[in-house]
């Protein structure tokens, strides 16, 4: 399938966004949390349309009580019809610490007990089961009828996880109904690392590859012409460089060998030189980390990629309606 994400921008430039995404067929409009909150939107969006899905992708577990997520969660399930899709991430040490000012404890148990406090929680409001999750991070024992919504139909909400290494992927394979592959990301690393984590996941808890959908946005370089193709690069080059820094990320570089690149840009980057870093990312290294071609033969570059590993796919750029004559037998392509 083929979604889209929304820029972030004034909660007034949903509804064009939005409404223009529906009607070109794509499948999902996801919001991000960068600069804005990722479910305000999600409500507008759910006012507006009656078919494309919604999700977040991602809002930042951590900062947010499992209650509190649960609650805004059950409600945009509920305003959708059941089009909705939560995606959450755990983001990194600092910026949990120091942009949101939250503990930073082993962020994969504790985001399995985030998502199984969670399906506690709806599980109490649809069917009367008493609350009582305990787990090492999250405790939830008290739910009585003022603060319980009603039950409804749609209660069983997708949940998405993103991450990168190795503990999510098992976990997002045994718990979830889906995973946000990082952007970051390269077709050998999804295939060393990633999948088999995500099969080792499902075996786990008996499930299947089917069971779980896999979901990304897409580096893209395109254009109409060799210059509009180049200068599409420069951008690309700055957010792979952005993202290749954090040393998190460290493991997709060092599969093709590039370890080393990570202290460099992570230099470059306390220094602010985004500039320097961008320079770092070579075209063997674009190559591998983005989809390069014309528009007339980006669908069948992506598909050669990506096809059978990869089940929801956007573009690292959104979805524009003044392109949509572009756009046309992309969306058809892979949403037919």
């Amino acid at each position: 399938m083929l979604d889209t994400g929304h820029l972030p921008g004034s909660l007034a430039s949903v509804p064009a966004a939005v409404l223009a995404a529906e009607e070109a067929g794509l499948d999902c409009f996801w919001t991000a949390e960068t600069g804005h909150d990722p479910f305000l939107p999600l409500a507008l969006a759910a006012t507006l349309t009656k078919r494309i899905k919604l999700g977040t992708s991602i809002a930042v577990a951590f900062p947010r009580s499992p209650m509190v997520t649960a609650m805004t969660a059950w409600d945009l399930a509920e305003l959708s019809s059941g089009r909705f899709i939560l995606g959450l991430g755990t983001q990194v040490k600092g910026h949990n610490e120091r942009r949101f000012s939250v503990k930073w404890d082993a962020p994969g148990p504790r985001m399995r007990e985030y998502v199984e406090s969670l399906r506690a929680i709806w599980e109490c409001w649809q069917n009367g089961t008493p609350l009582h999750y305990v787990g090492k991070h999250y405790q939830f024992t008290l739910m009585t009828p003022f603060f319980q919504p009603n039950p409804m139909p749609h209660w069983r909400i997708p949940i998405y996880i993103a991450g990168v290494n190795e503990y999510m992927c098992r976990l997002a394979g045994e718990l979830c109904e889906g995973f946000h592959v990082h952007p970051f990301h390269s077709i050998k690393y999804l295939k060393e690392t990633t999948l088999p984590n995500i099969e080792a996941g499902l075996k786990k808890s008996g499930r299947q590859r089917g069971d779980i959908s896999l979901s990304t946005s897409l580096f893209v370089v395109t254009g109409d012409t060799p210059d509009e193709i180049e200068a599409a690069k420069g951008p690309v080059r700055q957010q792979i460089s952005f993202y290749a820094s954090t040393r998190t990320y460290r493991g997709v570089l060092e599969t093709h060998g590039w370890g080393g690149m990570s202290e460099k840009l992570n230099h470059l980057s306390v220094q602010g030189d985004w500039g320097g870093m961008a320079d770092l990312i070579t075209d063997e290294m674009l190559d591998v980390y983005a989809v390069i071609g014309r528009w007339d033969e980006i669908v069948d570059k992506v598909k050669e990629r990506y096809e059978g590993i990869i089940d929801r796919l956007s573009f690292y750029f959104p979805y524009s309606p003044s392109d949509r004559e572009k756009w046309a037998p992309i969306v058809k392509a892979f949403n037919d």
